[in-house]
């Protein structure tokens, strides 16, 4: 978990793949925390993304630094505790002209079931 955590921090960006009802949508994000020993991501509850985890909550994360790239394989869960959403905001306070812990739309969620793998277009892999 940490060495995801630390690949997918340093892209800053990866790419968050959920099911839109069969169809693939894939969009970037950036909010990426280990909280209570658990890899969090954050969005907000009114956005598609949103939707699209509560009905199918099996997603996908890759990123690519230039020489590697990563893909993780989870289940988002998520967690409406305060202090899981203060954690990231915290963590990212551009956020907190946006979201609040305290609104009803800021979401953080946790990976579970997680499966990352690492790779080198060279072919290295390791998971």
């Amino acid at each position: 978990m940490q060495e995801s955590y630390e690949f997918l921090k340093s892209c800053q960006t990866y790419y968050l793949a959920t099911d839109d009802g069969g169809q693939p949508r894939v969009r970037p994000f950036g909010t990426v925390e280990i909280f209570d020993g658990r890899l969090y991501i954050q969005t907000g509850k009114s956005k598609d993304v949103s939707k699209q985890i509560g009905v199918n909550p099996r997603i996908e994360l890759c990123a690519f630094n230039g020489d590697r790239w990563i893909r993780v394989q989870a289940v988002a869960v998520n967690d409406d505790r305060r202090e899981a959403k203060l954690h990231m905001l915290e963590a990212y306070p551009q956020l907190k002209d946006r979201y609040s812990a305290d609104d009803d739309n800021t979401q953080v969620l946790y990976l579970k079931d997680v499966v990352a793998t690492i790779s080198s277009f060279a072919g290295e892999r390791g998971r």
